[in-house]
C-alpha cells in the first residue's frame, strides 16, 4: 500500500517591508511521504520570502517537471522558480532557463555547506540565480512552529525574517540582481 502525503494548513500574514508588500494567504502544503517537515517548512519559508498572488507550490518530489514553489502569471510564463535542498546542475540550468528568476535555498548544515563548495564556481554564472542557505539552528525554529494547522505572521526586514516569536536569518550565498 501507498504512503499518502500528509496535509498541513497554513495562515500565512506575510509583511515583506523590504519588497513593500503585505498579504494574508491560506495555503495547503503536501508532505511528500519521503519529505521530512524541514523540508515542508522550507518550503513556506520560500513561499513567505517571495510571496505574491501568483506564487505557488509544485509538486516538487512528486514531479521533477515543477519547481518547489513557483509564480506563473496569467500569461502562463514562469516568472519565478524556488528549489528547496541541494539541486544537481541539470536542475538548475532547467529552472534557470525556464524562469525569469531561479532561486535555491539550501538548508542541512554541513552537506549544505560541501554542495555550496562543490557547485559555486559553476552556478556563478547563471545570471537569474539566487542562492540562499538556511542555518541548522534557524531550521530548528521552522520545524518547532510546524504544525497540521498553523496561523503563522511573517515580517521580512532588512534580510531578517521574524515569525512570531523566533527570528531567522537567510545567509545570500549567491545573489543576481
Amino acid at each position: 500500500m501507498a504512503l499518502k502525503a500528509t496535509v498541513f494548513k497554513a495562515d500565512l500574514q506575510v509583511a515583506n517591508l523590504d519588497q513593500n508588500h503585505f498579504g494574508d494567504y491560506s495555503l495547503t502544503l503536501a508532505q511528500h511521504p519521503s519529505e521530512t517537515i524541514e523540508r515542508v517548512m522550507i518550503r513556506l519559508l520560500a513561499f513567505a520570502l517571495y510571496a505574491s498572488e501568483d506564487l505557488r507550490f509544485g509538486r516538487g518530489l512528486s514531479n521533477e517537471e515543477d519547481a518547489a514553489v513557483w509564480e506563473i502569471d496569467p500569461g502562463g510564463v514562469t516568472r519565478l522558480w524556488i528549489d528547496v535542498g541541494l539541486p544537481d546542475e541539470v536542475r538548475v540550468k532547467k529552472a534557470c532557463s525556464r524562469a525569469d528568476r531561479a532561486v535555491i535555498i539550501t538548508y542541512g548544515g554541513r552537506p549544505s555547506d560541501m554542495w555550496w563548495q562543490q557547485n559555486s564556481n559553476t552556478l556563478q554564472r547563471y545570471r537569474n540565480l539566487t542562492v540562499i542557505q538556511i542555518s541548522p539552528e534557524d531550521s530548528a525554529k521552522l520545524v518547532e512552529a510546524c504544525s497540521r494547522t498553523m496561523k503563522l505572521s511573517w515580517t521580512i526586514q532588512e534580510g531578517m525574517v521574524y515569525l512570531d516569536s523566533a527570528s531567522i536569518t537567510p545567509i545570500v550565498l549567491s545573489a543576481q540582481p
